[in-house]
């Protein structure tokens, strides 16, 4: 077990906020996945998103994380969820979610609204993916300003979903089971 490497992304220190989506019923897979509600992320991912919270509140924004680490187990609950693997890393392959160095999220404005990406998180469709082009030029906008600012803070993104971002290499990042992090009810 790897779980020193992993760290617990504070919301009021990083001044963003936190909305676990596979914490709750209104996910891909229809029903909760994370018992344990805590966004982590490996050390190295934790600095980059820092960087990248800044960046968003130069601009007047602020981060909303929807999905970091993702034990072993939830990543085979997604994927018997949706066994695309255009959308869902085959969890004999390990997802960067679950090397702690992935991280779901969207800008929101001052109020907390979410800015307009053109499709929900998880909307596994061609719409999502991040340089879809028949688009409106504001959702064109908000998409590459997301991208600017992970990009800055040292993460690359993924061509399927827009909201994914993840570090560079992150084949090299040791899969981790955190053992203190079970399913919900499964």
């Amino acid at each position: 077990m790897n779980s020193s490497l992993l760290v617990e992304v504070d919301a009021h220190a990083l001044q963003v906020e936190i909305d676990l989506i596979y914490a709750g019923a209104d996910n891909l897979a229809g029903t909760p996945i994370y018992q344990d509600p805590r966004c982590l992320l490996h050390r190295d991912a934790e600095r980059c998103l820092r960087m990248a919270s800044r960046l968003a509140r130069q601009a007047g924004l602020s981060l909303r994380i929807l999905d970091a680490y993702r034990p072993p187990y939830a990543q085979l609950l997604l994927w018997q969820a949706l066994p695309n693997p255009e959308y869902v890393r085959d969890p004999t392959l390990g997802s960067h979610h679950s090397r702690g160095v992935a991280v779901d999220l969207t800008l929101i404005d001052a109020d907390g609204q979410p800015l307009d990406m053109g499709t929900g998180f998880d909307d596994m469709r061609e719409q999502s993916h991040q340089f879809f082009a028949d688009l409106p030029a504001a959702v064109q906008r908000n998409r590459l300003l997301l991208l600017g600012i992970m990009l800055s803070a040292g993460f690359q993104p993924i061509a399927s979903e827009w909201w994914h971002y993840e570090l560079p290499d992150a084949e090299r990042y040791p899969l981790i089971d955190d053992g203190s992090i079970r399913p919900a009810n499964h």
